[in-house]
C-alpha cells in the first residue's frame, strides 16, 4: 500500500464549451495549470473581484438533482462531472476559469472533461500528495439511505452504488462498483450520463427550467426505456450515481485508501460523506504532525 504520490497538474490549459442545462446559457470554461498545493480552484471570469471560489465542500450548496457551490457573491453550478474529471485522473492542482454560473453539461457525462484533460496531459509535480487511509467502517445513513466507509482489503480505492428505485419508476434495480485507477474510470464511468424518468423530466420542464434541453441531451427513462436514445451500458445509471459519487466526494479535498458503498445515496448524503472525509483527514494530519513532534531526537556523541 502506497500512503502517498506525487500531486499532478496540467502540462497545458485546455477549453470546453457546452450548454447548462439549468440555465440554458452557453458558457467557456478554460482549466490551467497550478502551482503546488493550490487545489482546484474556480474562477468566474465574468464577474469582478471577488469572483473566486475553492472546490471544497465547505461552499457546497444543497441543490436539487445537482451540486453547487457558493462562496459569497460567486455561484457555481452543476459541479460534480468537472470534479470527477479531476479526482479520477488524479489532477491536484489547477485554475478553472468560466464565463458563466453553470458548468456546460455536455452529454450528461463526464467524458467531454476527460476527453480535453487527457490531450493537455499531466506533469509530476514535487510535492507530496497525502492519502487518507480509512481505517474504521463508519455508516453515514439519512432515511432509507446510507453510505458506508470501510477499510480497503488490498489497499485499493472502491467506489461501488447500489441503485434501488420504488417499484412504480421504469428504472430497474442493478448496482455497479470498481476499484477506480484512471484508465478504468475512462473506459467505465466516465461516459455514464444523466438520467431521469419521464416523469421527472416533465415535472421539470412543466417549472420552465431545462426547456431546451431534448430527449437527446441526457437519459429521459419511460415504461420501454430511454425514449429517443439507447443505453450505453445495461447499468448507466448506477454507472452515472457512481461518477456523481466520485465527483461530490472530491470536493473533500481528500484522496482516499478505503471502500466506499452508497445505497441509494444522492447528492445531499454524498456532501455529508465528503465533509466527515473532511474531517479524518483533518484529524490525521493533527496526529501525523504530533507523533513526529513525540519522536525523539538523536544527537551524535561529542
Amino acid at each position: 500500500m502506497n500512503p502517498s504520490r506525487n500531486q499532478h497538474s496540467l502540462a497545458v490549459s485546455c477549453e470546453i464549451r457546452g450548454q447548462g442545462y439549468w440555465t440554458g446559457k452557453h458558457v467557456r470554461v478554460a482549466i490551467h495549470p497550478a502551482p503546488v498545493n493550490t487545489g482546484i480552484r474556480f474562477i468566474r471570469i465574468d464577474m469582478s473581484e471577488p469572483n473566486e471560489c475553492q472546490a471544497s465542500v465547505d461552499f457546497r450548496e444543497e441543490a436539487s438533482l445537482r451540486t453547487n457551490l457558493v462562496d459569497g457573491g460567486v455561484r457555481l453550478q452543476m459541479v460534480e462531472h468537472l470534479m470527477a474529471a479531476l479526482s479520477a485522473l488524479e489532477i491536484d492542482n489547477c485554475i478553472v476559469e468560466i464565463d458563466g454560473e453553470e458548468l456546460p453539461a455536455l452529454d450528461g457525462s463526464s467524458l467531454g472533461y476527460v476527453e480535453a484533460l487527457s490531450q493537455a496531459g499531466l506533469i509530476i509535480q514535487a510535492a507530496e500528495k497525502s492519502r487518507l487511509i480509512i481505517r474504521d467502517t463508519v455508516l453515514i445513513e439519512r432515511g432509507n439511505s446510507w453510505v458506508e466507509l470501510s477499510p480497503a482489503l488490498h489497499g485499493e480505492t472502491h467506489y461501488e452504488y447500489r441503485l434501488s428505485f420504488d417499484d412504480q419508476t421504469p428504472i430497474a434495480s442493478q448496482t455497479f462498483g470498481i476499484h477506480l485507477t484512471p484508465d478504468r474510470f475512462i473506459r467505465e464511468v466516465a461516459s455514464a450520463r444523466t438520467f431521469v424518468t419521464e416523469e421527472q423530466a416533465a415535472a421539470i420542464r412543466s417549472q420552465g427550467i431545462a426547456s431546451h434541453v431534448t430527449n437527446r441531451d441526457l437519459l429521459v427513462i419511460g415504461t420501454d426505456g430511454p425514449i429517443e436514445n439507447s443505453y450505453r451500458f445495461e447499468d448507466e445509471c448506477a454507472r452515472h450515481k457512481t461518477l456523481d459519487l466520485i465527483g461530490d466526494l472530491a470536493l473533500s479535498g481528500v484522496e482516499f485508501i478505503g471502500r466506499v458503498i452508497s445505497y441509494r445515496g444522492g447528492h445531499s448524503l454524498n456532501g455529508e460523506v465528503a465533509e466527515h472525509l473532511s474531517r479524518l483527514a483533518h484529524d490525521q494530519s493533527i496526529n501525523e504532525k504530533k507523533q513526529r513532534l513525540e519522536q525523539p531526537v538523536l544527537r551524535r556523541a561529542v
